[in-house]
């Protein structure tokens, strides 16, 4: 499988006046296009923070990032949001839907910075996205009329709607009762199926084990990275 994404050495250091925190440590990771990796560990070690740095959101302090193929460490932020905006795909746990704008404005909304695309071609992606996760008799609906699997369907669709080369998702079921949760982790796993690559922030094993891999990560370092059906064979002989 071709390599989408590579970390070397990653290092990402948060400084203040008094003090000086190591966020990440020595980050080596690579992960290949199709597939579904999941990022697990305890409350501040250091998941989030690897996200937005995948995502671009952040930068590291050190090391480097190639982007299917590109070097993504040093360019300026206009070319950041540029790749952003088209190669990556954001799930996150609070919806983050816009209350003003419609279910299919919210999706479109990414779109209409792309230049590549004119009007008839976003209409048709957001239509197709909506139609995806089941939400397409809701494109004139507001956020505020929705359940919140409603919302974070809205959401899945407003991350695929441009076909990114991969999904970002931090912890996408963490705001949602157990039904809801398991429809948002089916969808996760169809669109996985149907060739996206996806990675996924969360502290729930329910969820990690959906994933081809699960990678552990303890005070900013990478203690584990292996093939789910590995992890959780070894916890239950455990």
């Amino acid at each position: 499988m071709k390599t989408l994404i590579k970390l070397t050495n990653i290092k990402k250091v948060f400084s203040t006046d008094e003090v000086e925190t190591h966020a990440l440590s020595d980050i080596n990771l690579e992960v290949k296009q199709g597939e579904y990796l999941s990022i697990a560990g305890p409350s501040g070690c250091g998941k989030s923070t690897l996200l937005s740095l995948l995502g671009l959101l952040d930068t590291s302090s050190s090391g480097s990032y190639t982007l299917d193929g590109h070097d993504v460490v040093d360019i300026n932020a206009k070319q950041r949001a540029v790749i952003r905006n088209k190669e990556i795909g954001f799930i996150f746990q609070s919806f983050n839907l816009i209350s003003e704008l419609t279910v299919a404005e919210n999706v479109a909304l990414p779109l209409t910075y792309r230049k590549d695309l004119n009007k008839t071609e976003r209409t048709d992606l957001v239509t197709a996205a909506l139609e995806k996760v089941d939400m397409g008799h809701r494109t004139k609906h507001y956020p505020s009329q929705l359940s919140g699997g409603q919302q974070q369907r809205v959401a899945v669709a407003r991350a695929i709607a441009g076909n990114p080369s991969i999904i970002l998702a931090d912890e996408p079921t963490g705001n949602l009762d157990s039904k809801n949760a398991e429809l948002v982790m089916a969808l996760l796993d169809k669109l996985h199926a149907e060739g996206a690559t996806i990675c996924m922030v969360t502290h729930d094993p329910r969820g990690a084990k959906r994933a081809d891999r699960v990678i552990e990560i303890f005070d900013g370092r990478i203690v584990s990275d292996s093939p789910t059906s590995e992890t959780y064979i070894e916890e239950a002989v455990a």
